[in-house]
């Protein structure tokens, strides 16, 4: 394919479909085995069931191409798990090579007569530029430049074309290939609107037919110019007017696309370190002050980890003591007294994340004037607070020093730092003790989960930043290799593969051993080691989640305030 050709389809304003793809019903495989129709990309065929399975866009279809499920890919094999639409098992473990049940099938772009249905354009996906959209294991928009970006208009990567075709093949940023043989005449195209969002820091999106809206953690809601236009009830998902008299619209804020400084119809307005004598001043909601705080970070892990996808049928259980344990993570003293204050108290589940952003309590106006520290790029030496987050073009980031960890003589307690719910506000500096209940939120309930429960352990928390997405009874725990979440200021931190955005190296561990809790802690061991090879004390934090919460994804909790031991005290500071 030649760049021009790029450019006059999208100058059409719509694609022709030259595929000679057809519409008609595909026939189940001939007598003998023989297969009697041709999908345009490579496929596997199950001639028992009637499944065909699409393996680069993770789509199970039936014969007709309509989809009826999806398949989980098992790294570095060739097993991959069934699902249907709602998520449920088909098939536990289907082995592709296995050519008594599958039958490989070449896909042939050009004359092909079955296809998986081509998904159309979600109602809100807007671009400035035309781009054609592909929906398969993601959405993704592609550009005439040949940059690859998810919805939001981020880079994820780039395409690379077959000389005269309108094939082309997708690859990640570090060159990898993510999806091959894509017939862009095929795809729906997003018309560009020309609209272009001005943002300080990332934001939710949200466009619909009352507005376009760009939404900060903040709560503080504004147009694509950057003019503030209302608030966001994180809660409730409202967006409501300036004078907080008129609901605007309402979405499920949490699951909305993030504007990023990078992305591709973003004008990134870097924040300016404020001086001494100056303080940024646009109007805060529900408060007498007209000072409302620099942008805080949202934390990450709103969005379930893998562990969510199946349960372990496995009933043999290796103890995660069995792994060597970093004497190192543990703190002397003798174990603290914890005094429940009477406070909040309910229910929910510890999700985990580290994404290195400047926390939302390590600014004053945030904090009731009770910060919590900051530290350089590198997580290593505490900073002052104004000059802004790495994840908005400051230089402030979490500090290593407030990893999870334990104390000498007190093992049913380990002792952490967590993100609440944006919604609830002015928790900076406030402990919770979570007592866990032995199940595990989405449907993950394994050994590793019983564990806790069985050993009676709690984690006393401090609560040093806020999260849009993070739900009531939720606290996203600080652990390193947790995973970066909805933002990444990790770049300069020097470490290794983080895993999964959302999940992070124990969501790689569950995918990897097909959901064998027993195998979880010498995997994530492994990855601690790797990723933090070069960070002693980031290892540390990474190995909390081996050695004293067992290895266990998303654990239920009972919770309630109590008083802040000095241990923790003193790494808030």
């Amino acid at each position: 394919m030649k760049y021009p050709l790029l450019k006059s389809l999208l100058a059409m304003g719509t694609v022709v479909l030259t595929c000679s793809c057809s519409d008609d019903k595909a026939s189940p495989s001939n007598e003998g085995g023989e297969v009697s129709f041709v999908p345009c990309e490579d496929a596997w065929y199950m001639p028992a069931e009637g499944f065909v399975i699409f393996r680069a866009q993770e789509k199970l279809t039936d014969l007709t191409g309509t989809q009826i499920g999806t398949i989980v890919n098992v790294l570095n094999t060739d097993v991959v798990i069934v699902k249907d639409l709602n998520g449920n098992n088909i098939i536990n473990q289907l082995d592709l090579n296995d050519e008594s049940r599958v039958k490989f099938i070449a896909g042939v772009p050009g004359n092909c007569t079955l296809k998986p249905n081509v998904v159309p354009v979600k109602p809100n996906v807007s671009s400035c530029e035309a781009a054609w959209y592909l929906a398969a294991d993601k959405n993704y928009l592609i550009y005439t430049d040949l940059i690859v970006t998810d919805e939001a208009g981020t880079p994820i990567g780039s395409i690379t074309a077959m000389p005269n075709t309108t094939i082309v093949n997708m690859l990640d940023l570090s060159g990898n290939p993510i999806i091959n043989g894509i017939d862009l005449s095929t795809l729906p195209v997003v018309e560009g609107d020309g609209v272009r969002y001005k943002i300080k820091e990332p934001a939710y999106h949200l466009k619909d037919a009352t507005g376009d809206y760009l939404i900060y953690p903040t709560t503080v809601v504004t147009n694509p110019s950057g003019i503030p236009v209302g608030y966001a009830d994180f809660a409730t998902g409202a967006i409501k007017s300036l004078d907080q008299t008129t609901t605007l619209t309402t979405a499920h804020i949490a699951a909305l696309p993030i504007l990023m400084p990078n992305g591709k119809c973003v004008d990134f307005d870097a924040p300016v370190p404020p001086s001494s004598s100056s303080v940024v001043t646009p109007p805060q909601p529900n408060s007498s002050s007209s000072v409302t705080p620099p942008t805080p970070k949202s934390s990450s892990s709103a969005v379930k980890s893998s562990s969510s996808v199946a349960k372990s049928s496995s009933s043999a259980v290796k103890s995660s003591s069995s792994v060597a344990k970093s004497s190192s993570s543990v703190v002397t003293g003798g174990c603290p007294k914890i005094t429940v204050k009477g406070g909040a108290s309910g229910s929910g589940f510890a999700s985990r994340y580290w994404d290195c952003c400047m926390p939302s309590c390590a600014w004053n106006e945030n904090s009731g004037g009770n910060p919590t520290k900051a530290c350089d790029a590198r997580g290593k030496n505490v900073i002052g607070n104004g000059s802004g987050s790495v994840c908005s073009g400051g230089g402030g980031a979490t500090c290593t020093s407030q990893i999870p960890f334990t104390v000498e003589g007190c093992e049913e307690y380990g002792f952490a730092f967590a993100a609440v719910p944006a919604s609830n506000g002015g928790q900076c500096g406030k402990c919770f003790q979570l007592t866990f209940t032995g199940e595990g939120h989405y449907n993950s309930t394994n050994p590793n989960t019983k564990r806790l429960k069985s050993k009676g352990k709690k984690l006393i928390v401090m609560a040093t930043n806020i999260g849009g997405d993070v739900q009531q009874g939720q606290f996203d725990i600080l652990i390193p290799g947790g995973g970066v979440g909805m933002f990444n200021g990790c770049s300069q931190m020097g470490w290794g593969n983080q895993g999964q955005q959302y999940g992070g190296l124990l969501s790689d561990c569950e995918t990897e051993k097909n959901y064998k809790a027993e195998q979880y802690a010498q995997c994530l061991t492994d990855k601690c080691n790797k990723a933090f090879g070069n960070d002693t004390e980031a290892k540390k934090g990474c190995m909390f989640l081996v050695e004293w919460m067992e290895s266990a994804g998303n654990p239920e909790h009972n919770y309630t305030e109590v008083e802040c031991p000095d241990v923790l005290k003193q790494r808030y500071k």
